[in-house]
């Protein structure tokens, strides 16, 4: 066998080992079930400020798994509710992340995009799984009901 044809076949050889070599393990997406018991932490620390509002949780495509829209929530608050989760998962952070990012030059703006506080990710071991987002009251109070809803199921935005 010649020297190229001997390491054409060494090259066939580990090729072959690397195909077989299993791929890195996925995030387990979010489960409906932790959108349910996210959704349910979410609404209740909106009830407890008398907060009416949207609540949207998407997969990490941004196809919606959870809605609430409360009662007294204005319409118009479902469409910002699901801006936000398009911003969060097209800019790769927080709305509020992205808006400092452009404020600040960093970034340049995404048409379309909301600069509104309370739309973020959510993470399963460093992998986007979802998004989260709240419209209705003060973009910090939207934030304040994201963050509990992510906090009753362990995972942070």
């Amino acid at each position: 066998m010649s020297s190229l044809h001997a390491r054409l076949a060494g090259l066939l050889v580990l090729a072959a080992a690397f195909a077989l070599q299993p791929a890195p393990a996925a995030a387990q997406a979010l489960t409906y079930e932790e959108a349910r018991t996210a959704m349910d932490a979410a609404e209740a620390e909106a009830r407890a400020n008398d907060w009416n509002l949207t609540i949207v949780i998407s997969d990490a495509e941004g196809v919606p798994l959870y809605l609430r829209r409360f009662g007294g929530a204005q319409p118009r608050s479902y469409q910002i509710a699901t801006n936000k989760i398009s911003t969060a998962l097209t800019s790769g952070m927080s709305t509020a992340e992205y808006a400092a990012a452009v404020r600040d030059g960093q970034i340049e703006a995404i048409e379309g995009a909301f600069t509104f506080e309370g739309g973020y990710l959510i993470r399963r071991n460093g992998e986007i799984i979802g998004a989260m987002s709240a419209s209705g009251a003060r973009g910090s109070e939207d934030a304040q009901v994201v963050r509990a809803g992510l906090a009753a199921i362990g995972l942070e935005p």
